[in-house]
Parts: structure tokens; C-alpha cells; sequence
């Protein structure tokens, strides 16, 4: 099968206000194959958010393609990215993004209902989710009222919803202690799993890293190590 994502020479730089050049990312070339987890670990500024927005469609490389699903994201019209992205990865961030002002269970039900989707069945498997995370219980509480642990279980249950090729996930423990941190990632990487999923994801810890099959290591935009 071919890979679900491909970076083929993929640079990325930006300009300062005052003219220098920042490489983000220098002529990253690798794939994440289909049913994989591969963890990206690197310090803060190596290019790891850089490269998890590349590969989304979020932002675009300077120079290389971003090949997902064996299409060059590059050659998709802005609406074609925002729909691939859409249907075919799920996101989760370090810092949640869940709205406050509805519960755990309407948090997953959003991306089903900016596609479309059918109510029932979304609803069906938002709860079944909820519940293989462990929140069965909360699915009616506002996000408001769960731990750091609970919404980020919520976000991952929200990425997962609507069966993703691909799931995206940039420091998800990152706001997290250890113990849930730890709790999260395994819960993250079993039913990504489960669901046939492929993950990528970006991590500043070693032992979260060491849970995945594959591991990447970024070094000033460059990528050092993929084993």
C-alpha cells in the first residue's frame, strides 16, 4: 500500500519582520505508512508543529510536496484542502480547543455537524467513544467541569469521530502531568489503532515517544533520524 503521508524535500522558511530568513523545516524527506504510529520529538523550535501543520494542508511548504493519500496537497485548490482535511485527519492540540459552553458529548459531535453528517449515527459513535475513553459518565457535563485529562480524552474522542485515515497530534500531553499524560498517549495510540488509524505525532517526551512503532527526531528543521 502506498503511504498515507509523504514529505519529498519539504522546506519550509519564513521571513522576520526585519528580513532574516528562519528555516522551520530544510529538505525533509520521509513517509508514514498506513496503520503506523510515529512519533516526531525534537525541542521547542525544531520544526515539529511546522511539520504537523504541513502535513494538515494549514500551511504550505517552500519548497518540496506534501503528498496525503498519494494527492500533492499542493496541487489542491484551497476549498480541496479544507475538505480533504476535513474528511481524511483528525486533530489533536496541546491545548484542547473544546468550547466551553457545551458538554463533552456536543465537543465530538462538532465535526460531524459542520460536515453534515447524519445525527444518529454520529451521536451513536460519539457515545461509544466516550465511552471507550472512559467518560461515559461525563458525556453530559460541560467541558467546563472535567480535569485536564477528561478534555483531552474529549478532544482525541473528537478527533476520531468521523474514522480518520490520519490523526494529527502536536504535544497532546504537553498540558498535562505525567500520569495522565501517559494515560492519554496509550488511549491516543490503542484506538487510533483500533480504528485502523494512522498517527503522527509530535512529543517532547522520550518515554511517549518510545510508544510508538516509529520515531523521528528533528534538529533545527532537520530531520536526523527516522528509525
Amino acid at each position: 500500500m502506498p503511504p498515507v503521508l509523504a514529505f519529498r524535500g519539504v522546506s519550509r522558511l519564513y521571513r522576520t519582520a526585519g528580513g532574516a530568513v528562519l528555516h522551520a523545516l530544510r529538505d525533509v524527506t520521509a513517509e508514514v505508512e498506513a496503520g503506523s504510529a510515529v512519533a516526531v520529538t525534537g525541542r521547542s523550535g525544531s520544526g515539529k508543529s511546522t511539520l504537523l501543520h504541513l502535513a494538515a494542508g494549514i500551511d504550505e511548504p517552500s519548497s518540496g510536496e506534501v503528498i496525503l493519500a498519494g494527492r500533492a496537497l499542493s496541487s489542491l485548490p484551497d476549498r480541496a484542502r479544507t475538505l480533504v482535511r476535513r474528511d481524511a485527519i483528525g486533530l489533536v492540540f496541546q491545548f484542547f480547543h473544546l468550547l466551553p459552553h457545551l458538554s463533552a458529548l456536543e465537543n465530538v459531535l462538532v465535526p460531524a455537524a459542520v460536515a453534515g453528517d447524519a445525527q444518529g449515527p454520529a451521536e451513536e459513535r460519539a457515545r461509544a467513544l466516550l465511552d471507550r475513553l472512559g467518560l461515559a459518565g461525563r458525556a453530559e457535563d460541560r467541558v467546563q467541569q472535567l480535569s485536564g485529562g477528561e478534555m483531552q480524552r474529549v478532544a482525541v474522542c473528537r478527533a476520531l469521530l468521523r474514522r480518520p485515515r490520519l490523526v494529527l497530534a502536536d504535544e497532546p500531553t504537553g498540558n498535562l502531568d505525567d500520569e495522565n499524560g501517559q494515560r492519554v498517549m496509550e488511549l491516543l495510540l490503542a484506538v487510533a489503532g483500533e480504528q485502523g488509524a494512522t498517527l503522527l505525532y509530535a512529543t517532547h517526551s522520550r518515554e511517549l515517544a518510545g510508544l510508538a512503532g516509529e520515531r523521528w527526531h528533528l534538529h533545527s528543521g532537520v530531520l536526523e533520524r527516522a528509525a
